[in-house]
């Protein structure tokens, strides 16, 4: 049985839900980015996107840069010099292949 949530529930429960996914991406630092992409084929910097556009569809001015402060919880410089490892052969040749496959 599906419960009926009226709108403004709903929208608090995806809030929350994204918060959530927010902080355990942050809390989460072995997990790069490329692996994301080729495993669920969405990262970090897309869930950036993602916010920055909604920020923009409610007329609000927002920086690709102060989004992915949002969602890393520091500057993304910052994260990247403490936390991104360079990408290994496998993990390129992995998001080719998956890039090619979405491409279709």
């Amino acid at each position: 049985m599906t419960t009926e949530l009226d709108e403004r529930t709903r929208t608090e429960l995806e809030a929350a839900a994204f918060r959530q996914l927010v902080e355990h991406l942050r809390n989460r630092t072995d997990v790069q980015n490329i692996d994301l992409m080729n495993l669920a084929g969405f990262c970090r910097n897309c869930l950036s996107k993602w916010y920055r556009a909604a920020a923009e569809d409610k007329g609000l001015e927002m920086s690709y840069d102060d989004a992915r402060e949002i969602v890393y919880g520091m500057p993304y410089e910052e994260w990247k010099s403490k936390h991104q490892a360079e990408a290994t052969v496998e993990q390129q040749q992995s998001f080719a292949a998956a890039q090619a496959r979405a491409d279709h």
